[in-house]
């Protein structure tokens, strides 16, 4: 069989394929944009979609930011509720350009269809579903991949197929490091009670399992999205079975476990990996860019990815552009990707990693969210700090934590 031949292959239809293809749209380019699955099809994530995620739909599309404002699949969240190990919280609103604002959360069934469906208008872009991609590999004036519906080349591949990208297997350097990835699990959940009346999502930290944390976000029609995510080195440290402690969590904990106790799983308990941005990392090359989590850009604090998958679509995009404008697809051109991305976001991917590192320390979570509670200055100060990433990193100075005992 013959091969298909485009300018770029996107491997992964997710939001950081979405994206790519989106913003490539009225570029003129032929793209084969490849997803081993049918849509709509799940994906093992926690569901929430931060402020950042909603503002860059309309970077995107006004049309498609239109489109997810008419989602009926989706309940707005206002705000967060941060459970400290000792089972006290805090809350806080979500703020944006000092107003209070609102991200979402919507089964990631229904948003990346939602992505999906709307790149499909676009005549430049040809989607291949259903189709896995086996092998890639580069080959002289272009790139070639092997799937199971064929063999496509192109000038360009972009890996966007996610935590085991095939992409960065066959090209990348990116290997899998038990400090910088996280072992999640998910499971829907009908019946769960007593959420904020304005739909706060809720993140309960335990000291058995810290720097990671057990979620619990509410969905439309009485269901809820439930998970447990853990360093991996903490995982195979303390030997844990996360199944085991989810559950033992949601059945022992005082401020848990009379929400759960009429509640039932919709489900299978489902696993997945989230490789974290806590470190720099190659994510280019001859021929090739990496992105969202094939690029391991998750947040290593919060354990969010759609908002950098989205952002790294949309930079690669305009890479793509300009390697076409030159004609040029070399490692060193594409180093240009790379330090684009980093300068974007190490920024707060750096502070999260140092924020992730103090989550060590139960009696430190402890003392913030009890001064969180006694003190306005400091309830406002982390209102802010979830908005802005130069108050956040004062999170990481001792300075910061001496001056707490005084106000």
């Amino acid at each position: 069989m013959q091969a298909q031949n485009f300018d770029v292959i996107i491997v992964g239809a997710g939001p950081a394929g979405a994206a790519c293809a989106i913003k490539l749209a009225h570029s003129g380019l032929a793209v084969a944009l490849l997803d081993k699955a049918v849509f709509p099809r799940d994906k093992t994530c926690g569901d929430a979609l931060s402020i950042d995620v909603v503002n860059q739909l309309a970077m995107l599309s006004d049309k498609l930011a239109v489109e997810f404002n008419s989602l009926v699949a989706k309940v707005p969240s206002y705000g967060v509720k941060i459970f400290s190990p000792n089972h006290q919280h805090v809350d806080i609103p979500f703020v944006y350009k000092k107003q209070e604002s609102c991200g979402y959360i919507c089964q990631r069934l229904d948003f990346d269809n939602l992505l999906f469906q709307h790149l499909k208008e676009y005549q430049n872009i040809q989607v291949f579903e259903n189709c896995a991609v086996e092998k890639v590999e580069q080959q002289t004036g272009g790139i070639l991949a092997q799937t199971s519906l064929g063999d496509f080349t192109g000038k360009i591949i972009i890996g966007a197929d996610g935590a085991h990208s095939v992409v960065s297997k066959n090209l990348g350097p990116i290997k899998v490091e038990k400090k910088h990835y996280s072992a999640g699990l998910r499971v829907y959940y009908e019946g769960v009670t007593s959420f904020h009346d304005d739909n706060y999502i809720e993140l309960h930290f335990f000291k058995d399992i810290l720097p990671g944390y057990l979620w619990v976000f509410p969905l439309p029609d009485n269901k809820a999205n439930v998970g447990i995510g853990v360093l991996s080195s903490v995982v195979s440290e303390k030997k844990l079975n996360l199944k085991a402690s989810l559950q033992k969590l949601l059945e022992t904990t005082p401020n848990l476990k009379e929400r759960f106790k009429d509640a039932r799983p919709l489900e299978t308990i489902k696993g997945y990996g989230l490789p974290l941005g806590s470190k720099p990392r190659n994510i280019s090359g001859e021929r090739f860019l990496l992105t969202g989590d094939a690029a391991s850009l998750i947040d290593p604090f919060s354990g969010e990815g759609i908002g950098n998958a989205i952002r790294s679509g949309r930079v690669a995009a305009e890479h793509i552009l300009k390697c076409f404008e030159q004609q040029n697809f070399s490692a060193q051109f594409n180093l240009a990707y790379d330090k684009e991305i980093y300068r974007r976001m190490w920024k707060e991917l750096k502070v999260s990693h140092s924020l992730q590192k103090l989550c060590r320390y139960p009696w430190l979570f402890n003392f913030v969210v009890k001064k969180g509670n006694q003190s306005k200055y400091l309830k406002q100060f982390l209102v802010e700090a979830l908005a802005n990433v130069e108050i956040k990193r004062l999170l990481t100075k001792p300075a910061f934590y001496y001056r707490m005992l005084f106000k």
